[in-house]
């Protein structure tokens, strides 16, 4: 009971904004009836005509407008672009300068490294040289001391 009840009063006041707007229209009707300007069709189609130009202007003046935003956001970009390579290029000499420092270094290592084989070298020539005057002194001695123990057995 309660459901049709709501369910008629929606309908009388949808009925009554129909109403209102039927009422609206007329007076909209009525406005234009007796204010409207009546020109000839020529009046009428530069009217047209230059309504028409007025909206393309205004399209052709928001699409400036976004091409210049999207012109300077590519300038931007280009800018970021050239900083960052600028970056890079600075970055890619220090790492050359390091490799040549790093190298140098090596270098430098290994010229040492070779003056230490060499000192190296000469010790263990030394050494060989002084082990084989050892082993004669000691066959010396041995053929010496070969000989004095046969001196002192035979007599």
């Amino acid at each position: 009971m309660e459901d049709s009840r709501r369910g008629s009063e929606r309908w009388r006041s949808a009925i009554a904004n129909i109403s209102e707007i039927s009422n609206n229209l007329d007076s909209l009707e009525n406005i234009l009836i007796n204010k409207a300007v009546y020109v000839n069709q020529d009046t009428f189609n530069k009217a047209s005509l230059t309504s028409d130009q007025a909206r393309t202007i205004k399209v052709l003046e928001q699409r400036v407008e976004t091409l210049e935003r999207e012109l300077d956001a590519a300038i931007s970009a280009a800018a970021r672009a050239r900083t960052e390579k600028r970056e890079a290029e600075a970055g890619q000499k220090a790492a050359e300068l390091r490799a040549q420092e790093i190298t140098r270094e090596l270098e430098n290592t290994t010229k040492i490294f070779e003056l230490h084989m060499e000192e190296l070298r000469a010790k263990e020539a030394e050494i060989s040289k002084r082990d084989n005057e050892i082993k004669l002194l000691e066959a010396i001695i041995q053929t010496l001391g070969g000989k004095e123990s046969a001196y002192s057995s035979s007599g």
